[in-house]
């Protein structure tokens, strides 16, 4: 019995590296340093979390973008970033598999790996669970961290742009999805963003908390999809509703889906609910304002 559960954790492993080398390309967002990270010495490090039962990425110091290709491009181009508390990345729920997914449909999609706070263990997932039990001390020790991958999702957003044509893309169509942490990242690049460099064509919220000095910040004019579900375990639902009520205020394209059930972090995962379709209906809004045929 002990073989036989040996034999099936090693399978696990080599899936699970098999999906995380599964991009077509890498491309670091930084020569040399991030900037305002210089000092960062310790090691990026992957594993599977029994706690979020999903693969994770942490100790995240050198962004990059993992590159999917379509193989018939339609010259839209998405970012993903993944969540995970700023302190883990959900690389393939809320990453990899929405990646291919897009890409199937002719994205060109990208999932960010943004810089995260530092774990000091191997269990990162149970690091941030012990630092989410006081919030405002989780929200301090993030907020530098959270600052500076929203400048990672800026410089993605003007490689790509200062890239097109090599990935086949249309320069203002390019787009942004973060899901819970991701969605902070992304919205950072969008709320308060008057450089057009850097800010994107249209943006996804997945089940998002941004903070009251974010959501105080202007409205761009560009089209939003929202998705959350009520019985969000982080009590998050009211953000994305709240972040709804903003857009719709200024009269600007945007789209609400509040799921009944689907909890925190439901992302590409499978639980025979509603919430498993909610990348259909995006799929459906990208067709409405012509990012996808």
């Amino acid at each position: 019995m002990k073989t036989k559960i040996r034999i099936i954790s090693s399978l696990l492993l080599l899936m699970a590296a098999f999906q995380l080398s599964a991009q077509d390309q890498v491309v670091k967002l930084y020569d040399g340093k991030a900037p305002g990270s210089e000092d960062w010495n310790w090691k990026e490090a992957q594993k599977y979390s029994d706690l979020f039962q999903t693969e994770v990425v942490y100790n995240v110091t050198d962004p990059e973008l993992l590159v999917f290709k379509p193989e018939n491009p339609n010259g839209t181009s998405i970012i993903i970033a993944p969540g995970g508390g700023f302190q883990t990345l959900s690389i393939n729920r809320e990453g990899i598999e929405v990646a291919k997914e897009l890409a199937s449909k002719g994205v060109t999609a990208f999932v960010l790996k943004y810089r995260l706070i530092h774990s000091k263990t191997d269990t990162p997932a149970k690091e941030l669970m012990e630092g989410l039990k006081d919030r405002d001390a989780h929200y301090k020790r993030s907020n530098a961290v959270q600052k500076l991958a929203g400048e990672d999702c800026k410089t993605a957003i003007h490689y790509l742009r200062s890239h097109a044509s090599e990935f086949s893309i249309d320069a203002q169509k390019v787009g942004v999805i973060g899901f819970s942490a991701g969605a902070t990242v992304i919205l950072r690049t969008v709320l308060g963003e008057a450089n057009s460099a850097t800010l994107p064509n249209f943006a996804a919220s997945l089940y998002g908390g941004p903070s009251d000095e974010l959501m105080a910040k202007a409205v761009p004019e560009i089209p939003l999809f929202i998705a959350a579900a009520s019985d969000d375990q982080l009590k998050l639902a009211p953000k994305s509703v709240a972040l709804y009520s903003k857009w719709l205020k200024t009269g600007y394209p945007v789209e609400l889906h509040m799921y009944a059930k689907g909890g925190h972090g439901f992302g590409m995962k499978t639980q025979n609910l509603p919430v498993d379709s909610w990348y259909k209906r995006f799929e459906d809004w990208l067709i409405q304002y012509k990012y996808l045929k």
